[in-house]
């Protein structure tokens, strides 16, 4: 399976509400493409490594993703029993872990990469398992930024991503934190 490229994200002044663009939490975690092929899976750093202390996490993706192969972009996290992040465990490596996707490039041998987000994302909902101790499909809002990132404030979170609804998956092209 060919290698990908994560897209790289930038930093907005403040956040916004718009209807063409989706709004999703931003999870502190280990940003990673989970390579799924043939019933084994690869967890791989923006930099191209691949993340062996997370092996298990990678075999159970290949059991509970509905593909014979995909990549999908996303994040490893550590959430603790309220779902939060909770990223000195995830440092420390205190398990279990999960794979929060949001993303998918390729799937079934297609390179889906140039499809809208909108579209990309509806597939990644019906491939990720509703239920699943390892892999959590991570849900976004339309429109309502700001009540997005008020809330995330609220909870002392990491922050909030922004991504237009039309936009293919260019590496070249960024998504707003």
């Amino acid at each position: 399976m060919a290698l990908f490229s994560p897209m790289p994200l930038v930093q907005r002044p403040g956040p916004f509400d718009q209807p063409d663009w989706f709004f999703e939490l931003k999870y502190d975690g280990f940003r990673a493409l989970a390579y799924i092929d043939g019933g084994g899976a690869r967890l791989v750093s923006r930099r191209n490594v691949v993340y062996r202390r997370f092996d298990d996490l990678a075999s159970h993706l290949s059991l509970e993703v509905n593909a014979d192969n995909a990549v999908l972009d996303g994040e490893i996290v550590k959430l603790d029993e309220s779902g939060r992040p909770v990223f000195l465990h995830l440092m420390r490596g205190r398990g279990p872990f999960c794979f929060v996707p949001f993303d998918l490039l390729a799937l079934n041998g297609r390179d889906v990469r140039k499809q809208p987000l909108v579209e990309r994302k509806e597939i990644l909902r019906e491939i990720v398992p509703k239920e699943s101790s390892c892999v959590l499909y991570a849900k976004h809002l339309s429109q309502y930024g700001r009540e997005l990132y008020a809330a995330v404030c609220e909870q002392d979170l990491e922050g909030i991503v922004a991504k237009r609804k039309d936009a293919p998956y260019n590496p070249g092209a960024l998504s707003h934190s």
